[in-house]
């Protein structure tokens, strides 16, 4: 799985009037909220969250988090949870992040890739995507950012199922075997143009 790094520091003042001082100094307020543990209050600086989350976009992250409280630093292993973003300047005015454990399986929805263009399309026939995603479980490294599915060598009449996906050694399909995600099938006419050879020949 992709990963980022970021930094942080524990803040102690709360509320809107804290948070509001931390925005105006270029700070983004955030909370850790970790495995059995209290919620810790976070603020990092906006710029560089901005830039990561633009980086990931969409896209299934581990973040290792520095945290530096009283001259004492610390990293998390975590995942962004949520994150409001200011919707005229465009920037995060607050995130939260859930600490994980790079040893325990978790489960994750990750993207499909289809790559090349298929024989059947070539000969005139129509590729019908059904599944964008699939869903897997492994430890979170073992994860893969995306899905590469290459479909040049499926014909008029050719299907993958989730069955066929290339999984990475160490994951684990979560999402039914049998369930399809592409195939390529003989290109269908648009009744429009039925009906418009229909109305020409008459």
């Amino acid at each position: 799985m992709l990963q980022v790094n970021l930094n942080a520091n524990v803040r102690t003042g709360h509320g809107k009037g804290a948070a509001r001082t931390l925005r105006r100094a270029g700070q983004t307020p955030a909370v850790l909220y970790g495995q059995g543990a209290e919620p810790v209050s976070l603020a990092l600086n906006t710029k560089n969250l901005t830039k990561e989350l633009l980086a990931i976009h969409h896209r299934n992250a581990i973040v290792n988090l520095e945290v530096e409280e009283n001259d004492k630093k610390f990293t998390k292993h975590v995942l962004i949870k949520e994150v409001q973003v200011d919707p005229l300047k465009e920037i995060p005015v607050h995130a939260d992040f859930c600490e994980i454990s790079l040893e325990k399986p978790m489960t994750l929805i990750v993207p499909l890739e289809y790559a090349g263009k298929a024989k059947g399309v070539d000969m005139g026939g129509e590729m019908l995507i059904s599944a964008t995603r699939v869903k897997v479980r492994a430890k979170p490294l073992d994860i893969p950012d995306c899905i590469v599915v290459d479909v040049s060598n499926l014909n008029i009449g050719d299907s993958f199922s989730f069955a066929d996906l290339p999984i990475p050694a160490g994951v684990t399909m979560v999402d039914t075997s049998t369930k399809p995600c592409v195939a390529v099938t003989t290109a269908t006419i648009k009744k429009e143009a039925v009906g418009e050879e229909t109305g020409e020949a008459a």
